[in-house]
């Protein structure tokens, strides 16, 4: 899964860089929204509301907004109906595109989406043409630590389907998608630290591009993570080594 674990550390460190910004909040709160709604304010009953409550806590969000998006899910306030969607595309150099979002304004989103795609040399795509070349697993990643073999061995315990390490110490797990939360919580419960315990969507093809084509596609993919509706954005993309 090389080309996966090259994206998934770009869009890590992105997500660094938007929570600096403060901008991500505003997502993780309406993701928080919906689980609470649909699932509760329990959280040991409520798995989803666990993921995007561990998304809250990788961002540093303030514990109130934390608890003002949970009381605002569960509560009766129907005013601003979120809606999930899932919208196909083709970005350039025939990289494929899935986006996630919430939106409470379907036609706004779909015109954003059409022209930051249009601008950006991508289109829309039926649906069905994008989404089959991807799978839901769940992901935890680790920064560079002194604890790389114990943390492989529960991981393999666990039947983690993929183990990436990296050079500089960083490690990559793909799990299950029923086997992320008893992973995490095995981690937890043993007080190892990772940076990201999430659902993500893993290409079974992939793109091969150059650094040069890279910088095209990376500025698409920015801008459509700009929309306020977009929730997460996944691609097949793989950078050329030379």
């Amino acid at each position: 899964m090389a080309g996966h674990n090259k994206w998934s550390q770009i869009k890590h460190k992105k997500a660094k860089t938007d929570a600096q910004k403060g901008k991500v909040f505003s997502k993780i709160a309406r993701e928080i929204m919906v689980a609470a709604k649909m699932g509760g304010e329990d959280v040991s009953m409520n798995p989803r509301l666990r993921l995007a409550l561990q998304k809250a806590k990788e961002a540093n969000m303030p514990n109130d907004n934390v608890k003002r998006a949970i009381q605002k899910g569960v509560g009766s306030d129907d005013d601003n109906q979120l809606e999930e969607l899932q919208f196909e595309a083709y970005g350039p150099h025939g990289i494929a595109i899935l986006i996630d979002t919430l939106t409470d304004n379907r036609n706004r989103t779909i015109t954003n989406l059409k022209v930051v795609l249009n601008k950006g040399g991508g289109n829309l795509a039926d649906k069905g043409a994008v989404s089959y070349l991807f799978e839901t697993k769940g992901l935890i990643y680790f920064e560079k630590t002194d604890q790389q073999d114990k943390i492989i061995d529960l991981a393999i315990e666990e039947g983690a389907d993929d183990i990436d390490t990296k050079p500089a110490g960083e490690i990559e797990i793909i799990t299950p998608i029923d086997q992320l939360e008893s992973l995490k919580t095995c981690y937890d419960n043993q007080g190892f630290e990772y940076e990201t315990a999430t659902l993500t969507k893993i290409p079974a093809t992939f793109v091969t591009i150059t650094a040069e084509q890279f910088e095209n596609v990376a500025a698409l993919l920015e801008k459509i993570e700009d929309d306020d509706d977009v929730q997460d954005v996944y691609s097949n993309l793989e950078l050329s080594e030379s």
